[in-house]
């Protein structure tokens, strides 16, 4: 599942909007929509959506070790 599909299941599981996400994060529905086709979500706003929907989001590494790379 790409980022961008997960964003949208968060919204749907949260009840919210793509448009309310975007007015929450401080940016217009047309570029997080756009932003959202493109896959260019960054780490910056991702931790942001995350904070805003009371959320934890997590993306790291896990070595065979089971060494974590965060």
């Amino acid at each position: 599942m790409t980022t961008s599909e997960q964003i949208r299941v968060l919204c749907v599981r949260t009840g919210i909007s793509l448009s309310e996400l975007a007015r929450r994060i401080n940016q217009t529905p047309q570029n997080f929509n756009a932003k959202l086709k493109r896959n260019t979500v960054t780490q910056e706003e991702l931790n942001l959506i995350a904070k805003v929907l009371d959320a934890r989001y997590e993306q790291y590494f896990v070595l065979s070790n089971g060494e974590q790379v965060k």
